[in-house]
């Protein structure tokens, strides 16, 4: 389900301020961001301009300090605690520069995890995570432990752990910042693939090649959005 106007995240003259012993910091400035379905945005810009507090408010996350933020028509702003965590579980996937994988669980447990909390039964998820990992070209890692695979598969299990719930959004976090370039360009590659079969995609990236992969270019300085392109 999305918005009235079709979109996923209507986000209009958002700001994120924190408050800090020396006086309030300002890390997002009155952004206003649309989101349509199959959108592929790279929000771009030096360290510390904002780019990861924005992705974590376009997440829900963090709630804006100020402005209006509309996930799929619904105000977050008026949301409890656990109704977030709800959307943020049935609605919206997350990759991250470092993983996160629980360490004690196998490939395929941390796939079947967020189906688990979602209350998906034991027969759908274990069908449901069998496909995510043929889809990532993991299949045969499934029973080995994140200090089992590479890096490359770490992350590529953790995208199939994003696509768990069919998220009509994933948001990525420096997805290819702790990978080699030929790895980072096979998960660039997997990226482009999940978004071209219908999933909006918003990635973080300081790498202008994974950037010009998208469709939406943004670039932040100071906590605000300088300008957008168009890329290929």
């Amino acid at each position: 389900m999305n918005g009235a106007n079709g979109h996923i995240v209507e986000a209009t003259h958002i700001s994120r301020v924190f408050p800090m012993p020396a006086g309030p910091v300002t890390a997002v400035a009155d952004v206003t961001l649309r989101i349509a379905p199959g959108d592929h945005i790279a929000i771009r810009g030096p360290s510390g301009c904002g780019k990861s507090t924005l992705l974590h408010m376009l997440g829900c996350v963090e709630t804006p300090t100020s402005g209006t933020l509309l996930f799929t028509g619904n105000d977050v702003t008026k949301l409890s605690d656990r109704q977030r965590s709800l959307l943020r579980l049935r609605s919206i996937g997350f990759v991250f520069q470092r993983f996160y994988l629980l360490p004690m669980l196998t490939a395929a447990e941390n796939v079947e995890l967020p189906q688990s909390e979602a209350n998906v039964s034991k027969a759908e998820r274990r069908g449901r995570t069998k496909e995510l990992l043929e889809y990532v070209g993991l299949a045969s890692r499934a029973d080995h432990r994140p200090s089992e695979l590479s890096g490359g598969e770490m992350q590529r299990v953790a995208i199939a752990r994003a696509l768990a719930n069919r998220p009509g959004l994933l948001l990525a976090d420096e997805p290819t910042g702790e990978l080699d370039r030929a790895t980072g360009e096979q998960i660039a590659a997997l990226l482009d693939r999940v978004n071209a079969d219908g999933t909006a995609m918003v990635i973080v990236t300081h790498d202008p090649a994974l950037a010009e992969r998208s469709t939406r270019v943004l670039s932040m300085r100071d906590g605000r959005i300088e300008n957008e392109t168009a890329s290929a």
